[in-house]
């Protein structure tokens, strides 16, 4: 099995579909996706139409659930904000009550998956270094967790100790436990503009990072003629 793991979508719709046709190039026999499918961007109905085609295991982020309530609870800086209320007058009643359904974390196979953290996966807290892993690794039943939420890529191995490094081509190795952070498809933040997505081979074991050229001037545009804050589409080029 080739699982393609994604998420952080962020409804772009052109980073979307670059990540869907690598995947499909890479003979990905699966796919899963990690959350935050909407917000930020500028279509959330077409890459949430596209989600739920693959009909596969996904857990809900954030910014699903608060585009899937019926009003704003003051969480999102304003920017969030003003997109996701944007967004949620775009979704239709069945595309939000979709959203509203997903649950937090689930096990696919042996591995499992969440959009935050595995010990208050409701509370939407960051893993961003070996102290944040080391919670969730108390809370990992599986070998293997992929989390998303902070929009770049990382690994965590505990072995013993709590180590990180930067996610490429990682070999799983039989007697530690991994958390992998697959980076964002539709607004990474590590510096680097490209979409991001996950390839785990069940075969060889191992995990590679795939990081994907794609139309950032589109998205670009399709923000601003949504009427979309001038800043979300500044950030797309930045990777930041």
């Amino acid at each position: 099995m080739r699982f393609a793991i994604f998420g952080d979508i962020h409804a772009n719709l052109h980073a979307l579909e670059a990540v869907l046709s690598d995947a499909r190039t890479q003979l990905c026999t699966h796919y899963v996706c990690l959350g935050d499918i909407v917000g930020y961007n500028a279509n959330p109905r077409e890459c949430l139409a596209l989600v739920r085609a693959l009909d596969c295991p996904t857990v809900k982020g954030n910014h699903d659930e608060q585009a899937s309530m019926l009003s704003a609870h003051d969480t999102f800086n304003a920017l969030a904000e003003e997109a996701i209320q944007w967004t949620r007058e775009q979704l239709t009643d069945d595309e939000k009550g979709w959203l509203r359904e997903l649950r937090l974390q689930r096990q696919v196979r042996d591995f499992t998956i969440v959009h935050a953290t595995l010990d208050t996966p409701h509370k939407w807290a960051y893993v961003f270094n070996q102290l944040d892993a080391a919670s969730s690794f108390s809370y990992q039943h599986t070998t293997l967790c992929f989390i998303g939420h902070t929009h770049s890529p990382k690994a965590f191995v505990r072995d013993g100790n709590v180590r990180s490094f930067d996610l490429d081509i990682l070999p799983l190795e039989a007697g530690k436990k991994y958390l992998i952070n697959v980076g964002s498809v539709g607004q990474p933040r590590d510096g680097d503009p490209r979409a991001a997505y996950a390839i785990y081979d069940t075969l060889s074991n191992e995990i590679e990072l795939r990081r994907l050229d794609y139309d950032i001037p589109g998205a670009q545009a399709a923000i601003r003629a949504a009427g979309l804050p001038e800043k979300l589409a500044e950030r797309l080029a930045l990777g930041r």
